[in-house]
C-alpha cells in the first residue's frame, strides 16, 4: 500500500504543476530586430530587444546595441550599448535599470521609463534615461516603425528613429542622430533604402551615411 500511495501523491503533486502551468498567462514578446545599413561613409548595425519574462511577466529586458564603422579605418569609434531590466507599472510603460556604454564615456549606470506600444502594422517606443553618475548625460531615444499591407504577401516598410543626448552637469550637446528608413517587408525580412544623420560634440558635428538596408524579426 505504501508504493501505492507514494504513487498516487505523487501523480498529485505532478498534475497540480501541469495545471498551474497550464493557467499562467503566456505572455506575447515582441521580436528581436536585427539590422545591418551598408552606407557611403560607414556599415552600421542595430539591435533592439524588447522582452517580458514568461514566467515574471512583470519583468523584463531591454537593450539596443548599435555602431558605426567607417570604411577603412580599423577602429571602431561609434558605438553605444545599453542593457537595462525593466519592471512594467501598467500594460506600455515600464521602469528601467541598468547600464549605458559609449566611447565617450565608458560604461555608466542607467535608470529611465519605457514607454512601448506595438501590433502587427506600427511599433512605438519611447525611452527617456539618464546616467546615474557626476556630469550625467540625459537622453530620449524615440522610434515609430510602420508596415502597412501592401498585398497579399508584402508590405511597406517605414521607420524613423532618432536619439538626443544632452549633458546636464555640463550643459552641453553631446550626441544626437536621425535614421530613416524606407522599403518593403516579405515575411520577417525588410529591405530598402536608408539614411543616417549624426550630430557630434558640444559644436554638433555632422556626418551622414546614405544607403540600403536589411532588417531581420527574430521571435
Amino acid at each position: 500500500m505504501k508504493p501505492f500511495k507514494t504513487f498516487l501523491s505523487a501523480s498529485l503533486l505532478i498534475c497540480t504543476f501541469q495545471a498551474i502551468a497550464q493557467e499562467a498567462p503566456v505572455v506575447k514578446n515582441p521580436p528581436l530586430i536585427m539590422e545591418t545599413f551598408a552606407g557611403d561613409r560607414a556599415l552600421a548595425y542595430q539591435m533592439i530587444i524588447n522582452k517580458k519574462l514568461q514566467s515574471v511577466p512583470k519583468l523584463g529586458f531591454f537593450s539596443v546595441t548599435n555602431f558605426q564603422a567607417e570604411w577603412g579605418e580599423p577602429k571602431v569609434n561609434d558605438y553605444m550599448l545599453q542593457g537595462n531590466l525593466t519592471y512594467s507599472i501598467i500594460k506600455g510603460i515600464d521602469l528601467s535599470g541598468g547600464f549605458i556604454w559609449n566611447p565617450i564615456d565608458g560604461i555608466r549606470p542607467s535608470a529611465g521609463i519605457l514607454f512601448s506600444y506595438g501590433n502587427p502594422e506600427l511599433l512605438v517606443i519611447a525611452n527617456p534615461r539618464i546616467d546615474l553618475t557626476k556630469n550625467a548625460n540625459f537622453d530620449i531615444l524615440a522610434l515609430v516603425e510602420y508596415k502597412p499591407k501592401v498585398s497579399e504577401k508584402l508590405n511597406l516598410y517605414t521607420r524613423a528613429q532618432g536619439l538626443y543626448t544632452q549633458n546636464v552637469g555640463l550643459d552641453f550637446h553631446a550626441r544626437s542622430y536621425v535614421m530613416l528608413r524606407t522599403g518593403l517587408t516579405y515575411k520577417d525580412i525588410s529591405f530598402g533604402a536608408a539614411a543616417n544623420f549624426d550630430w557630434y560634440g558640444p559644436m554638433k558635428h555632422n556626418e551622414n551615411n546614405l544607403g540600403g538596408f536589411i532588417l531581420v524579426n527574430l521571435f
